[in-house]
């Protein structure tokens, strides 16, 4: 039995498939290697499908920058939250944050934070138009981080729900604890979408 096949037999029963109307390209594109390449096609789509707002977005995870000068594109501010230092599923294990602070120098609304998503979130009472969780791949962090996640914003989506059973376990989880609507995109590693419809509905 091969992992597409166990996951969508054991976890996707109860996920709704996304699939979006159209894809577009961000303008503005950072050129370095990432697994999240494609997703950004997808964005613009998800805001405009769920009546997003513009205003903001948290990135926990946020790695080399990719993803967040995607998001820098379609939120007035976007700030990014990682320890820059790697975890057990990345290959990369230096210490980064300068690197990545000068990478992105020049996309003047995103701001970077070096801290533990445990320390982001005690201090943090926010709401956030969209949410990204991309940490380590363990149910216990995706958990922890993706609820407070859901909790503080209007959609949050998790990245690796296809490559990482623990992810997707955690995003099922998540859904089952806020009464949000699960969706997931399964192409490049897969992204899986929680919606809060009732906070949507009350702007």
């Amino acid at each position: 039995m091969g992992l597409r096949t166990y996951i969508n037999d054991h976890f996707i029963k109860d996920i709704v498939p996304y699939k979006p109307v159209k894809l577009s390209k961000p303008k503005k594109m950072l050129e370095i290697v990432s697994a999240w390449k494609g997703l950004e096609m997808i964005i613009a789509d998800i805001i405009e499908r769920f009546g997003l707002k513009n205003e903001s977005c948290i990135e926990f995870g946020v790695e080399f920058g990719y993803s967040a000068v995607v998001f820098s594109n379609y939120f007035k501010s976007v700030t990014g939250v990682d320890t820059f230092e790697g975890d057990i599923h990345t290959e990369n294990k230096a210490e980064h944050f300068q690197e990545t602070s000068n990478r992105l120098a020049e996309y003047q609304n995103i701001v970077l934070v070096k801290s533990d998503y445990r320390d982001w979130i005690k201090r943090d009472n926010k709401r956030y138009d969209l949410a990204h969780v991309d940490i380590v791949h363990n149910y216990k962090e995706t958990f922890e981080c993706g609820l407070w996640a859901a909790q503080h914003s209007s959609c949050t989506i998790f990245h690796d729900t296809e490559s990482f059973p623990e992810v997707r376990r955690a995003v099922k989880d998540i859904a089952a604890e806020t009464g949000q609507k699960l969706y997931n995109y399964p192409y490049h590693y897969g992204l899986g979408i929680l919606v809060d419809k009732k906070s949507i509905g009350k702007k």
